[in-house]
């Protein structure tokens, strides 16, 4: 019997290891046919999860080919787990000091301007549509999917960054701000779907309106400050820079597995912010290691193959039975329509606020558009909702469009404001890295 379980086990680990190569084989062939139409690479490897997910390839039910449904895709999560520690590692990277004297100011005001603009947009036009067609959506769902639309996902952003090796105003401004808009999302979130939640029971918890999200956003600084300062006292025992990298990969490591721990004490319950609290480690680090710009750019190679399981990952969990369902389509529709309303004006006026240039107050918005898993996350949370499926569902529709338009139209205006070189014979990445 022992022997059995064994042989399963083993069978299974097999699986895994060939599905995963598979996953990055069919993004980095997909990326070449991309390249070809000039679309980002990330849009290519979320089409490859896509087409070897369990709508497409996977209901071939081939062993390590594709993936035969959503459960299985989600066997997988800690690698995207893992993925997202890192790429909020290395976007601490962008909170130097040199970096927040000249740009701090504007990407806190922009960061939280744009996003409750956001909201306030969504809200407005879902709970219109409530009043209208009460059986359509409820009030307490319209509150809560205002909330979801501040987030912003900054997986795609960066990765779009990196492929086009972009640089300037613009893209030093919006790596802080989708990074600031992480904890704004998260108090927003928390403050509505408490709001949401007192309107279905008939009471307010002060307690989860207000105090576990500030604990929640506390800690995680707390948490990631102590691991920063912890990583560069670790560092000054090696010398060798593979060894110096393997430390820092260890603690987004550490990081990640201690930002999923979650308790509660005297009845609120504890978290910590993945994003937050890797983001916090990497600022920490980059802020008193003198070798921190060489380590990050070491961390950032290795994390390559990675980077693209993440978003391999993530297209094979698009759920398109969504587009089945003429309501949620419905919703989904005046959703996305007011969030990049929401985005593209909040960001304009925030911008202008501040008196950024032309091209930051015209392009900004456009770029804040992507969303993915923060998103996701605040969608399983308000399942607890009497309408609950049918926020998870509009986001998962949203989730849908938006990670597939959203890194070309980056893309697009990263170029258009000057930040990334227009390909031809001479490689983006040499110019740029010249520049």
């Amino acid at each position: 019997m022992m022997k059995m379980k064994e042989k399963k086990v083993i069978e299974m680990m097999e699986q895994i290891l060939v599905s995963l190569a598979f996953c990055i084989v069919a993004g980095l062939m997909l990326s070449r046919l991309a390249k070809k139409v000039n679309l980002p690479a990330v849009t290519a490897y979320l089409v490859a999860g896509l087409l070897i997910g369990p709508f497409f390839l996977g209901r071939l039910h081939l062993p390590g080919i594709g993936f035969d449904s959503l459960e299985m895709v989600s066997y997988y999560d800690i690698i995207t787990q893992v993925a997202l520690g890192f790429i909020a590692f290395i976007i601490g990277n962008e909170f130097r000091l040199s970096s927040l004297k000249t740009m701090g100011r504007k990407a806190i005001t922009v960061g939280i301007l744009q996003a409750v603009i956001t909201t306030f947009c969504v809200d407005a036009a879902l709970i219109v549509l409530h009043l209208f067609f009460p059986d359509v959506i409820s009030l307490p769902a319209a509150i809560t999917l205002g909330a979801i639309a501040a987030a912003t996902a900054p997986a795609a952003t960066l990765m779009v960054v990196k492929q086009y090796k972009a640089d300037g105003p613009l893209t030093k401004l919006l790596l802080m701000v989708v990074a600031i808009d992480d904890a704004v999302g998260l108090i927003l979130f928390s403050a509505s779907f408490g709001v949401a939640s007192a309107l279905e029971v008939g009471t307010i918890s002060i307690t989860s309106v207000v105090l576990e999200p500030i604990i929640e956003i506390v800690l995680s600084f707390a948490l990631g400050t102590v691991a920063g300062i912890a990583l560069n006292y670790i560092e000054t025992f090696f010398h060798s820079r593979s060894k110096r990298m393997s430390i820092s990969i260890a603690f987004v490591l550490l990081t990640v597995g201690l930002s999923l721990l979650e308790f509660e004490v005297g009845g609120i319950k504890i978290g910590f912010s993945l994003l937050l609290v890797c983001m916090m480690t990497g600022t920490v680090f980059c802020n008193i290691c003198d070798a921190s710009e060489e380590l990050m750019e070491r961390v950032d190679g290795w994390t390559t193959p990675l980077n693209i399981l993440f978003f391999v990952l993530s297209g094979a969990e698009l759920d398109l039975n969504v587009l089945s369902s003429p309501l949620v389509l419905l919703v989904g529709i005046v959703y996305i329509a007011f969030r990049s309303f929401g985005k593209i004006s909040g960001a304009y006026v925030s911008c202008r606020i501040e008196k950024c240039s032309d091209n930051i107050q015209k392009h900004l918005g456009i770029t804040l558009l992507p969303q993915a898993g923060v998103a996701l996350g605040m969608a399983t949370t308000s399942a607890a909702l009497n309408d609950g499926a049918l926020v998870s569902n509009v986001v998962l529709f949203s989730v849908l469009i938006y990670e597939l338009v959203g890194p070309a139209l980056t893309k697009r205006s990263l170029l258009a404001a000057g930040e990334i070189n227009p390909e031809g014979r001479v490689s983006n990445r040499k110019v740029n890295q010249k520049a």
